[in-house]
């Protein structure tokens, strides 16, 4: 069963309610933090947090990509720059020194990209074989930093582009195709760059989103639990005032009567040992759960197991069908604090059956004897029909769960394939 099985439970084990919302685990990327760029890697890989950024297997990878990409462009314009009739060979040969430390200085294109960026558009004009090495400059930049650099850098680039041709006329293309070619192409790496920023941008915002759900989802789950402590300090509040005045009212009457005939006096004691004994059991059950401020001043009796078979004909009369199998042979015999949970165990497991499978059949099972512990069970099958969507996230089980294991007990539920739902519990039961 999924969960918390009950009959193997896994230590501090909490079981959510159907319905209810799971964490988001880390994906493939996350557990594979080499996968990714070191700037994001530092959100999803904790032990890189406050440390200097470090080249993850990604970044060397993207780092080569770019210098061979800065290499062979530059190779490609310095053998247009050899072959153009307008550039003199010493120009030739300057340009290439050129576009060769420019390609070199890629290497720091992480570490200063705002700086190398605008260094190369000077670089780019004097260069035709450093064309590369800008716009892998041109790139970084657009990735790595916010647009206002890239605004003022980018333009620069495109306003560069006229005086560029102008000085080294493109030998294969006209003075007005070498401009909008050049113009394209800067807009391009520049459009290239922004849409890898923006990619990254969202997989951070996606990943804060579900750090959010996953501490919201636990905030709920904790404020159920201590709904839960609340509820059943003040249901047990009643039981145990009544024990320490019935207490009281012996002890007064021993009191008062000092004078009382024997077989009184042994009653009356054998009375205020009996309900000493009783107080203390639900005192320490009382222990560790979270008071509530307000009192509950109704005065109500507390339900049991015993009132398990007006629950059902309540149900029924709500046009429930509902069918009980219940194998205790005497439900009065059961402890008040183990049938009291018990029978909020099988109350939550009819409102989510009515809930969530109106209609069908809904079979509550209850079996066990002293020294074996009480095990209820409620199963039901798929819903005849479409069930409509239901406001919840089923904080409703999650406090069943926190009242089995504060009775010492398990609970644990499974949904079918077949479209059913089976909850059961298992509570110690002292012989």
């Amino acid at each position: 069963m999924s969960g918390t099985d009950p009959k193997r439970p896994a230590e501090g084990e909490r079981t959510p309610g159907p319905g209810a919302g799971v964490g988001p685990l880390p994906g493939p990327l996350a557990r594979r933090p080499w996968t990714l760029p070191s700037a994001i890697a530092r959100e999803f890989d904790p032990s890189r947090a406050g440390r200097k950024s470090r080249r993850t297997v990604r970044d060397w990878i993207a780092d080569f990509a770019c210098f061979f990409a800065a290499v062979v462009i530059g190779m490609v314009g310095a053998d247009a720059v050899g072959n153009n009739p307008h550039i003199s060979p010493g120009w030739a040969e300057f340009d290439q020194v050129l576009g060769a430390v420019a390609c070199a200085a890629v290497w720091l294109r992480r570490r200063w990209p705002v700086g190398l960026a605008l260094a190369l558009v000077p670089v780019s004009v004097a260069s035709d074989t450093a064309g590369g090495a800008a716009a892998v400059a041109l790139f970084t930049l657009a990735v790595h930093r916010p647009f206002r650099y890239v605004a003022w850098i980018g333009g620069a680039s495109i306003a560069v582009v006229p005086l560029a041709f102008w000085l080294r006329p493109d030998a294969a293309m006209s003075y007005g195709l070498a401009i909008a070619f050049g113009v394209l192409l800067t807009i391009a790496v520049i459009g290239w760059g922004m849409f890898v920023r923006s990619r990254r941008e969202l997989l951070l915002s996606l990943r804060d989103r579900a750090v959010r759900a996953e501490n919201e989802a636990a905030l709920r789950a904790e404020q159920a639990q201590r709904l839960a402590r609340e509820d059943i300090a003040r249901e047990m509040h009643d039981v145990l005032a009544h024990r320490l005045t019935l207490l009281s009212v012996h002890a007064g009457a021993l009191e008062f009567r000092p004078d009382a005939p024997r077989e009184e006096i042994v009653r009356a004691a054998g009375v205020i040992r009996e309900s000493s004994h009783e107080a203390l059991q639900d005192l320490r059950q009382v222990i560790g759960v979270l008071r509530g401020s307000e009192s509950d001043a109704s005065g109500r009796p507390q339900p049991t197991l015993a009132a398990l078979d007006t629950l059902i004909a309540e149900s029924r009369d709500a046009d429930m069908k509902v069918v009980l199998d219940n194998r205790v042979a005497d439900p009065g015999s059961v402890p008040t604090a183990l049938g009291r949970t018990a029978y909020r165990i099988a109350q939550e497991g009819l409102t989510n059956a009515r809930k969530h499978a109106p209609g069908a059949e809904v079979t509550v099972t209850v079996t066990g004897a002293p020294g074996e512990g009480l095990t209820l069970s409620v199963r039901n099958p798929a819903p005849p029909g479409p069930v409509p969507a239901v406001p919840g996230s089923g904080q409703g089980l999650i406090g069943l769960a926190e009242r089995a294991t504060l009775a010492g007990g398990r609970l644990g539920h499974e949904a079918g394939t077949d479209g059913g739902f089976h909850l059961e519990a298992w509570l110690p039961w002292a012989s």
